[in-house]
């Protein structure tokens, strides 16, 4: 389907809101909140906004909430808000914006930054370093207040493990051990998914952060030289990456193609393959608990007692031993909000201790405020892998926070999926990605390592 068609075919399925910051005859003023609406996540959105819609609404006589949930998959999302936020008729107040993609749309002139707002907010002292970071562009302008973030790991079954033959519990140290555990757990029981991990386009992000970044930054070699300011288009741990991906799926030891190259992908992993005990490990995020809570879409009680969470090995063991990505979501303020200083007291509000412990459960996440991430009843809410998660967080990886990496990302995810199908080795793949990138960026903005 061509991009246009796309786009119309996303604008059809959803209403668009009417325009941010309007203000009526009467003087009465409505402020629009676009969110994500899919799975759990869109779930947990709607408890945190209409808990904090009559507070706010009761504070502020005269104004309106509207709240604007995108039902969509994650790249469908991206390309709604996008769309929305270009235009001053249908941009919302207030938007929950992907820290990924926070430098890119600041650059675009999409986000409006907060530095004025949050230099006098005492509470801003409450936000963790690395969760402000995120939010921040190359200049130091921030551009949204970060409600969550995340690492990822392994998800192993015990049960299957067990079964196996194999360590319960379960603590990698290296590629090869996961290989090996893989092989075993399919020679062992040939009806189970050994491994489990995204590799196609139509998982976006996914694919990019939680398979490919999660190797290569357990490498030693990353995406972005800092010092330099290139992207790094070829090094030897790109190239290892795509060779344990290879490994993977040339030796069975991944799903049906048909199971992992589409859109529901993690539905189908987390909703029903986990659940049935179908897959031994999983390369994943940590907030897939979020559907296994009683208000999920597929509640499971004992699902933390089945699966457990264990952190991702380095290549060769090599120091610090392991490896994390973490990422997150902001609450962002439009460029065209008529109504900025109205946007800037929802999202104060929205991100209190109270609110943000309800979000930052709901969803799983791990939490940006140091007063949320004291408090026992987060650390030690059922169902969940807080402590697991939490302890990644010395390892963890940043993407590059530049205005490039949508498009660098993609790029990723075209290279990934023809190594995982078969149709590039995957040194044909890396210098596949090496000229796409360069031509992006030019010839001065990439180095070979």
């Amino acid at each position: 389907m061509r991009r246009g068609k796309i786009i119309l075919a996303i604008l059809a399925g959803t209403s668009l809101v009417a325009g941010c910051g309007q203000t009526s005859a009467s003087g009465s003023k409505t402020l629009t909140i676009a969110y994500w609406a899919f799975g759990p996540r869109g779930k947990s959105y709607a408890a945190w906004f209409n808990q904090v819609k009559p507070a706010f609404e009761k504070q502020h006589p005269g104004v309106t909430i509207v709240l604007e949930p995108i039902a969509a998959a994650e790249n469908d999302f991206y390309t709604k808000l996008d769309l929305m936020m270009k235009s001053p008729s249908t941009a919302p107040d207030v938007v929950t914006e992907d820290t990924f993609l926070i430098n890119a749309d600041a650059s675009a002139g999409l986000i409006q930054p907060l530095n004025s707002y949050v230099s006098s907010w005492k509470n801003w002292s409450q936000f963790e370093p690395a969760a402000k970071q995120a939010v921040t562009n190359k200049v130091g302008n921030i551009y949204g207040v970060p409600y969550d973030s995340d690492s990822r790991g392994l998800w192993y079954n015990v049960n299957l493990f067990k079964k196996a033959g194999l360590p319960v519990p379960w603590h990698p140290h290296n590629w090869n051990d996961i290989i090996a555990a893989a092989t075993t757990l399919k020679a062992k029981d040939p009806g189970v998914i050994p491994f489990w991990s995204y590799v196609g386009k139509a998982t976006g992000e996914a694919t990019t952060m939680q398979d490919f970044e999660m190797l290569l930054y357990g490498t030693g070699n990353s995406l972005y030289d800092s010092s330099t300011n290139k992207w790094i288009v070829s090094s030897p741990g790109f190239l290892s990456s795509l060779q344990f991906i290879q490994n993977v799926y040339s030796h069975g030891l991944g799903p049906q193609l048909s199971q992992i190259l589409n859109g529901q992908a993690n539905n189908t992993e987390t909703t029903q393959l986990m659940p049935e005990q179908k897959i031994g490990i999983a390369l994943d995020v940590n907030v897939i608990t979020a559907n296994w809570l009683p208000q999920g879409p597929a509640p499971w009680p004992s699902a933390t007692k089945t699966y457990d969470l264990t952190a991702m090995p380095t290549e060769n063991g090599q120091s610090p031993g392991y490896t994390s990505m973490s990422g997150g979501f902001a609450l962002s303020m439009s460029a065209h909000t008529k109504n900025k200083d109205l946007a800037w007291q929802f999202i104060q509000m929205a991100t209190s201790e109270k609110n943000m412990r309800t979000i930052d459960i709901g969803l799983s996440g791990l939490p940006t405020r140091t007063d949320v991430i004291a408090d026992p009843s987060y650390a030690n809410a059922p169902g969940q892998v807080f402590k697991q998660a939490t302890s990644f967080l010395q390892y963890t990886h940043y993407r590059p926070a530049n205005a490039q990496y949508p498009e660098v990302s993609t790029a990723i995810q075209t290279a990934v999926e023809s190594v995982a199908t078969g149709s590039l080795s995957p040194q044909q793949a890396m210098a596949q990605y090496a000229q796409s990138v360069t031509r992006m960026v030019g010839a001065s903005g990439v180095e070979h390592q």
